[in-house]
């Protein structure tokens, strides 16, 4: 199949990985990718963000299927286009995809579908977040409605912070307070077709700088999956999954058809497992929802798939998941370190060359996953705050962890940093 992805992360390189691991072999072009990319796939320079142009390269180029991996281009509304000339698709149409691009519209949609979450409150002045602040009291939670990479949310005791960060936000549109919801935290990735929609497998990200849960909000700086304490309270993985299906995702797909806006692509469930309960209790709310695969939970979650993706996307942009069987998964865990450059998130310093990425990659279950790279005069640079993934797979979080962190120990980008505590506490 020729597939177009578009993106230039390391979430884009992880679908890249995993279309390449499939025994049939798809021509993948990448638009615009990265150096890392670059070495395994072909790779076109054009605006990802532009349905105009990727439409016409699409159809140029007679491409069967298009995976959009980003959130900006669907808020931008790139499938819409590819739809209205007959292009499949992955990825929800600019409507749909305002269960991302807007906090307020999520936060309806799941009113409306009688989704579980915590309260919302939406200002658009000072005076309206500091009555907010009021109503719902410390920790505040304060969220731009709108894209922010990642790092539009605050959570503090800080008053004084949490009214910094939405003066800020406010100048470029509305703000959410919430309430604070104490818990574990699950990503759960969900294909829909529209109408319905199958699972993957729960992962968990750290989204802090730094090790212990310190430091700014990131994109996200690791990750891990499976998720062995679920079975502590749920007796199996698959308990959770199915009823996280059944409360959330199957009745959010549902209300955004009746809408009219029917959801295509991913639907990544930000969940959190409250501490309602005491130990082994809990209620499950959404946090947040996005329109696209997380970053970086794709890359633990993707390794583990043995079913083809293709299979799945594809599927999914024709509407005929329910032909499918649920996608199966490796026993194997999957760990997941960011190397990010210095400074990151606030002022990453870019320009830096990185070395030792062929040693790194000799490390057994070890596969490295470029995020903000680019190739000159032999050279590998960093170009972003978040620079490489490095996945390590193995029997178990122990062994994984051990091929994640040694392959880093090989890699040399001065001012690097990255957490040194992702997945510990499972090998706890």
């Amino acid at each position: 199949m020729k597939i177009l992805v578009l993106g230039s992360g390391a979430r884009e390189h992880a679908i890249v990985e995993a279309l390449l691991a499939e025994e049939a072999a798809h021509e993948i072009t990448v638009a615009p990718g990265n150096a890392g990319i670059a070495a395994r796939v072909e790779t076109v320079s054009l605006d990802a963000s532009n349905g105009r142009i990727v439409t016409q390269y699409a159809l140029d180029n007679e491409i069967e299927l298009v995976v959009v991996g980003p959130e900006a281009p669907l808020v931008a509304g790139v499938a819409d286009a590819l739809r209205a000339k007959g292009v499949p698709v992955f990825g929800p149409d600019k409507a749909a995809a305002a269960l991302e691009g807007s906090k307020a519209f999520a936060k309806r949609i799941m009113e409306q579908a009688g989704v579980p979450t915590g309260r919302a409150i939406r200002t658009t002045s000072l005076d309206e977040l500091n009555a907010a602040l009021d109503e719902l009291g410390a920790p505040h939670v304060v969220k731009a409605d709108g894209l922010a990479a990642g790092k539009g949310v605050l959570v503090t005791d800080d008053r004084a912070a949490a009214i910094a960060h939405a003066e800020y936000y406010l100048q470029h549109g509305p703000v959410l307070v919430e309430e604070f919801l104490s818990g574990q935290e699950v990503s759960l990735f969900f294909l829909a077709d529209g109408h319905d929609v199958v699972p993957l497998s729960p992962a968990q990200d750290y989204k802090r700088a730094h090790d212990g849960d310190e430091g700014p909000n990131t994109g996200g700086m690791g990750a891990y999956s499976p998720l062995p304490w679920l079975t502590d309270r749920w007796g199996a993985e698959a308990a959770f999954v199915d009823e996280v299906l059944d409360t959330i995702a199957l009745p959010t797909v549902r209300a955004l058809e009746a809408e009219g806006t029917p959801f295509v692509g991913l639907l990544y469930c930000g969940l959190i497992i409250t501490d309602e309960g005491g130990p082994g209790g809990g209620a499950v709310r959404v946090i947040e929802f996005n329109a696209r695969f997380g970053d970086p939970e794709t890359q633990v979650v993707l390794p583990r798939l043995t079913t083809p993706l293709s299979q799945l996307l594809l599927a999914a942009a024709t509407g005929t998941l329910a032909r499918l069987p649920y996608p199966s998964f490796s026993d194997e865990a999957a760990v997941v370190v960011v190397l990010a450059s210095e400074g990151y998130p606030e002022n990453p310093v870019t320009g830096r060359e990185i070395t030792g990425l062929s040693e790194a990659a000799e490390v057994p279950g070890v596969t490295i996953l470029h995020a903000g790279t680019a190739h000159s005069d032999g050279r590998f640079i960093a170009t972003g705050g978040r620079v490489l993934g490095v996945v390590g797979r193995g029997d178990g979080f122990a062994a994984a962890r051990e091929a994640a962190y040694t392959a880093l120990g090989r890699i040399r980008l001065d001012g690097g940093q990255y957490r040194h505590d992702i997945a510990e506490r499972v090998v706890r």
